[in-house]
């Protein structure tokens, strides 16, 4: 397991570095990441085949920032509809279990709200790329939902689809700092910054590299069992940590901050004594790696980040809003649903309906929002399911230690950057996996076989 998690990085530090120095090598690796999990899903024996899908879904949802910043792939969301596709694949497989009915509902009570973009939607604007970009992410969630639902997943199968969705995250990081190994040359205010981010939207990529933050986080409390791997784990903490600080994108790292804080006390709490005594021990070495890493950015950032956080301005004024524009736009958007209650204004039409009103093209980002307001009630029911039946699952079922992280990390996600990537949409997924103890020689030596 070792050796195959070291030369698993090895080749996706070697990936991110090509796709920067030669970007159309971006469309090869996409094309090669669909085949190749493509004919393992095929090639898997029964039982195999759901760990197979979601390993690939974990793999792709950490390639798609940096398939989007080269724009690789066929088109600008063709991650979501591959996951989409393998949770088809996965229900057509192993079906779904019953107690996962809910989401049939939350997928059907979407529906309405298409009607009525196709009826009031501006002429103007192209009809079906805007229902299909404002559904690709909740249609992503449900169905990949509805596979994951109660899903058999082992501890050691887990680590593999950890280590699955950090290998291309590493690529991304790899890219990051290539495009900009200096980030003391670039950070010269507080507003997000595009430069320190691989010339792409601070936003999605702080998501990403606070997922990495976590998911290594993870591997370092959880999964390493040698010395090496956990200071090489902790070594990668360090960097995507930093990376993620210095997009000057605050949602992503405050999420990873509360991800992992949820993780550590969940973890505690399944461990004896003497593992405690140990577990203590890493956290404190662990909160020391966190110290190192806020000094390096607020010195590698000629103090910008420590103002961005004490949400000043360059100068060192006090910004009246801490939400940068965002809480106006959640209002505005809670209005619509005032004015529109029972369908909404349909999917797709609140932006639209903005710029017609204020001549102001913006996003507010917030899922929350937006849902309610495109899809009236039926909107608020559909996020209702999303939001109890994880909890309901987890009543009776206590045996995924990432649940209350991956449930965490939707809804904070969802709150400052929708559901623009897939990541989301899976994650809320895993924390709906049924997490087994591993039996002796449960097919051990071919999962060891591929990280």
């Amino acid at each position: 397991m070792q050796n195959n998690y070291l030369k698993f990085l090895g080749i996706h530090i070697l990936i991110g570095a090509l796709i920067y120095l030669l970007r159309p090598l971006g469309n090869l690796y996409f094309v090669g990441v669909f085949f190749f999990f493509f004919i393992r899903i095929i090639n898997a024996k029964q039982q195999l085949k759901g760990f197979e899908i979601v390993r690939a879904c974990a793999y792709i949802l950490g390639a798609e920032v940096i398939l989007r910043m080269t724009e690789s792939g066929p088109f600008y969301e063709a991650s979501k509809y591959l996951v989409i596709m393998f949770s088809v694949m996965g229900l057509f497989y192993n079906g779904f279990n019953k107690k996962a009915t809910p989401y049939l509902l939350y997928i059907v009570l979407l529906i309405p709200a298409v009607y009525v973009s196709l009826y009031l939607l501006d002429v103007g604007v192209n009809i079906k790329k805007a229902i299909a970009f404002n559904l690709s992410g909740p249609v992503c969630l449900g169905v990949a939902a509805l596979f994951c639902y109660s899903l058999r997943i082992t501890k050691t199968q887990l680590e593999s689809i950890v280590n699955f969705a950090i290998f291309p995250l590493v690529s991304t990081l790899t890219y990051v700092i290539l495009y900009n190994p200096n980030v003391a040359a670039v950070s010269t205010s507080t507003g997000s910054n595009f430069e320190a981010s691989g010339g792409f939207g601070p936003n999605q990529m702080a998501t990403v590299l606070g997922l990495g933050f976590f998911l290594l986080t993870v591997r370092f409390f959880y999964f390493s069992k040698t010395k090496l791997l956990r200071y090489l784990d902790l070594v990668l903490v360090l960097l995507f940590a930093f990376r993620a600080i210095v997009t000057f994108s605050r949602g992503g790292v405050w999420t990873a901050i509360l991800m992992i804080i949820a993780f550590i006390f969940v973890l505690y709490r399944t461990m004896d004594k003497s593992r405690k005594t140990k577990m203590l021990l890493s956290v404190v070495l662990f909160l020391c790696i966190g110290v190192a890493t806020w000094v390096i950015s607020a010195s590698q950032t000629n103090g910008m980040i420590e103002k961005r956080y004490a949400n000043q301005n360059s100068m060192g004024h006090v910004k009246e809003d801490v939400t940068t524009g965002r809480g106006m736009l959640f209002l505005a958007e809670f209005d619509e649903f005032i004015e529109n209650p029972f369908l909404g204004v349909g999917v797709g039409r609140v932006k639209d309906l903005r710029f017609q009103k204020t001549g102001i093209h913006a996003a507010s980002h917030n899922e929350v929002s937006r849902i309610i307001a495109e899809h009236g009630l039926l909107g608020v029911f559909a996020f209702s399911i999303l939001l109890v039946v994880p909890l309901l699952f987890r009543i009776g079922n206590r045996s995924n230690v990432l649940f209350f992280s991956f449930y965490l990390f939707w809804l904070l996600t969802i709150n400052h950057s929708a559901m623009r990537i897939a990541a989301p949409a899976f994650i809320y997924a895993l924390s709906l996996l049924h997490i087994i103890d591993d039996k002796p020689n449960l097919h051990r030596k071919q999962i060891n076989q591929h990280g």
